[in-house]
């Protein structure tokens, strides 16, 4: 179950980049939408840190602080408890956890954001694979007495493994060590060399009291050693232009509207809708139908505003196509000078979500794109050790929260395609075609993909 908590925005759309120059601090440029989620261990301070985040930038609405305060009151707290803002369910509001991922809405000056609050307990590690899916910055949060832990460790391998480019690494509670930069120094030190091993090549590191709101939103002046930017200074200001290869467009029909129906727009229209899931597609533009491998031309493209030239990746669109070709729900429509192969056999990294362990000939339905197929789990092929970075050689078995690489036969061919940062391509879900419960939850890799860490 996933909890959105909105700001009074009915809905926040992807926006191209298109950036401009920086002005510098006294004047915030625009770089469109950012997604970011955090993660961390248990009462390393993530719900208290994006309350911060919210109430520092002033994205609070009045009666969601009032609530926060009477709350805080009840439970005999001096001060606002900031956490509250984003624990939205009334059970981790009583338990004073969090259990759920919690999305919001906000925007500065200078971006617009959409935030996921993730849990930090071990059995919840599922729900930071979620939250994190879809981000373009994790902020990973770490206690300043305790330094860098088993979940810290986990959260990280999480987050490169989703192929997230941008770490935070957010050093919280540096009041309660006395703002000591060698403290600091050491466990910034200790994850930079971690996030290398995992081959995650920006990583920021930031000393905050998420409490107190130093660099959170402004710089601290408790903390002279430190001159880089604030939390919320480094999400206004991080590039994501290049992140995504987006160049190829990929479109999984979603809807077939057929002649007469209650959408057609006259007797003769056939249409086909959905999200793009990557690149951009013209009126005119050659593609190929899969998984039948029809070619074709888009002659048309349709929105809830009118026809349109053109159309970008994330926009929800209907696309008219020069041939009368036999389409379904789970076709893909995808760029004909760069479509996927159509496989029956690929191996993917997988993060074990279900209570269930994962084990060779397992059968299960995969969800890919907006398709549903049959598959068998042909081999586990690796199992990564968090600690150590180490693979364990065909392991009989994934359990909960194992991240391991496997094998899946498809009993029909499907076109699928190595991972895209930010899942828009090559993500994937296993259901138990008993129950209808998620497996597991992972992305395609090339045929020699394993675990190894990146260089």
């Amino acid at each position: 179950m996933t909890t959105i908590i909105s700001n009074g925005a009915d809905q926040v759309q992807d926006q191209r980049e298109n950036p401009v120059p920086d002005a510098g601090p006294a004047t915030p440029v625009h770089r469109g939408l950012l997604r970011f989620a955090t993660a961390g261990s248990v009462d390393d301070g993530k719900s208290t840190l994006v309350g911060r985040l919210l109430y520092d930038s002033k994205s609070v609405l009045s009666d969601q602080l009032e609530a926060a305060e009477r709350t805080s009151t009840a439970r005999g707290s001096a001060t606002v408890d900031l956490s509250l803002l984003v624990d939205g369910l009334r059970a981790e509001r009583e338990q004073g956890i969090t259990i759920d991922v919690a999305y919001r809405y906000f925007a500065t000056p200078a971006r617009t954001f959409i935030l996921a609050d993730t849990p930090g307990h071990v059995q919840y590690t599922r729900n930071t694979v979620t939250g994190a899916s879809t981000a373009d910055v994790v902020v990973v949060l770490v206690d300043a007495r305790t330094g860098v832990i088993a979940q810290t460790r986990n959260h990280a391998t999480v987050a490169a493994l989703l192929g997230v480019p941008h770490l935070v690494l957010a050093v919280n509670k540096i009041d309660l060590v006395d703002y000591d930069q060698e403290v600091f120094d050491r466990i910034a030190g200790e994850f930079a060399d971690y996030a290398t091993g995992l081959g995650i090549k920006d990583v920021v590191a930031v000393p905050i009291s998420a409490l107190n709101g130093d660099n959170v939103v402004t710089r601290s002046e408790a903390m002279p050693w430190y001159d880089g930017p604030s939390v919320l200074e480094f999400l206004e200001t991080v590039d994501i232009t290049h992140d995504r290869d987006d160049q190829s467009m990929r479109f999984p029909v979603q809807y077939v509207i057929r002649p007469g129906s209650d959408y057609a727009a006259d007797p003769d229209y056939r249409g086909y809708a959905g999200r793009i899931s990557a690149g951009t597609v013209r009126r005119g533009d050659p593609i190929v139908v899969l998984p039948q491998g029809i070619p074709t031309s888009v002659v048309g493209i349709d929105t809830a505003d009118g026809p349109r030239e053109v159309a970008y990746a994330g926009e929800s669109v209907t696309l008219l196509l020069a041939d009368n070709i036999d389409i379904a729900r789970g076709d893909l429509l995808a760029a004909a000078a760069d479509a996927p192969r159509t496989l029956t056999e690929f191996q993917a990294t997988v993060t074990q979500l279900g209570d269930k362990p994962l084990r060779k000939g397992a059968r299960l339905l995969l969800r890919y794109g907006t398709s549903t197929s049959r598959v068998i789990v042909g081999s586990l092929d690796h199992l990564l050790h968090i600690d150590t970075l180490q693979v364990a050689e065909s392991p009989e078995q994934l359990a909960l929260n194992d991240i391991g690489l496997i094998t899946l036969r498809l009993v029909e061919p499907l076109p699928v395609e190595p991972y895209r940062n930010g899942g828009r391509v090559g993500s994937l879900l296993l259901v138990d075609p008993a129950d209808g419960t998620t497996v597991a939850a992972g992305m395609v890799g090339d045929r020699q993909q394993d675990l190894h860490p990146r260089s």
